[in-house]
């Protein structure tokens, strides 16, 4: 199994390449497109509802909102899920959580996947009235809010410490019988969340080298749990053929077979999906290697 973040949507230096930042959302859709024709099994979008100054310069303020993102890309692909990575549950009431992301799902005939996350940014959480200091365990509550209010009831029903709801309705309905939860992080807490909590991981990052021990911690946790549990991992930055530019000394080039060879590698640690991401210089650029990856490296995967 294998996606991708998508460009356009969040553009912090980390990633973003240079052409995005005078990109749209006629962009947005045409990679989301050329990702659903290529076979990719989910596209992703970040969640940040406001970045302070501080961070501005690295991580800019281009954060597009994921569930309109996602709803629009929706209507604009066929079959391709969608993911949130990651959605930070903890700035917003469960009940409002689930009230957007069972539409998403509905809308989509059940193309949602979940993820979640503790977030990171201090003003952000003051900003909306959020407890930063206790988002872990905001965030632990919250998962068990969204698994009632995103189940198959109608009343969904939850008594928990910091919420608790019963007798109120919600329509419509998940199109999917179980909504997939994916956590987000590379902590120790992060990583038991995952374990104990969600259906799958999202590292945040983690490198080959490191992959090994997270993933046997996750199975150690994860003994006498019942039910599929999927393990990511994001690999290298890729580039198909032999590039004409710097694509940094990180980035994967080769041919077809090669890199196919070397993400392979990501499955015998035990990895269920990775997500991968393109070096490009243009839109048609990174939708030629979209085409390429889904022709020629994902079928060997």
């Amino acid at each position: 199994m294998y996606g991708m973040q998508l460009p356009v949507q969040s553009q912090s230096t980390l990633y973003a390449e240079p052409w995005e930042a005078a990109a749209g959302p006629e962009d947005l859709v045409e990679v989301a497109r050329a990702a659903d024709r290529a076979g990719f099994d989910y596209i992703a979008t970040c969640d940040h509802v406001a970045i302070p100054r501080r961070l501005a310069p690295a991580m800019s303020t281009v954060w597009y909102d994921p569930v309109a993102t996602l709803a629009h890309l929706a209507a604009a692909t066929e079959r391709v899920r969608l993911l949130s990575h990651v959605a930070v549950v903890g700035l917003r009431h469960p009940l409002l959580t689930a009230k957007q992301y069972a539409t998403l799902d509905h809308l989509s005939g059940g193309r949602l996947l979940l993820g979640v996350g503790a977030g990171h940014v201090e003003e952000e959480f003051t900003a909306l009235g959020a407890d930063f200091r206790h988002r872990g365990a905001v965030l632990d509550e919250t998962i068990d809010a969204l698994r009632a209010a995103l189940g198959p009831e109608e009343f969904p029903e939850h008594h928990g410490k910091l919420y608790d709801f019963e007798g109120l309705g919600q329509l419509p309905r998940p199109a999917q019988a179980h909504v997939p939860i994916w956590v987000g992080g590379s902590s120790p807490a992060a990583v038991r969340r995952a374990a104990l909590k969600g259906d799958g991981w999202l590292p945040q990052g983690d490198p080959r080298d490191r992959l090994p021990q997270q993933i046997a911690r996750l199975r150690q946790l994860r003994e006498g749990i019942q039910g599929p549990f999927t393990i990511g991992a994001i690999a290298e930055p890729l580039y198909i053929g032999t590039p004409a530019w710097h694509v940094g000394r990180r980035t994967l080039t080769g041919g077809p077979e090669e890199l196919a060879e070397s993400l392979r590698a990501y499955r015998a640690m035990g990895v269920d999906q990775i997500q991968v991401r393109f070096r490009s210089r243009s839109r048609s650029e990174l939708i030629d290697q979209i085409a390429a990856f889904g022709a020629d490296i994902g079928p060997h995967l």
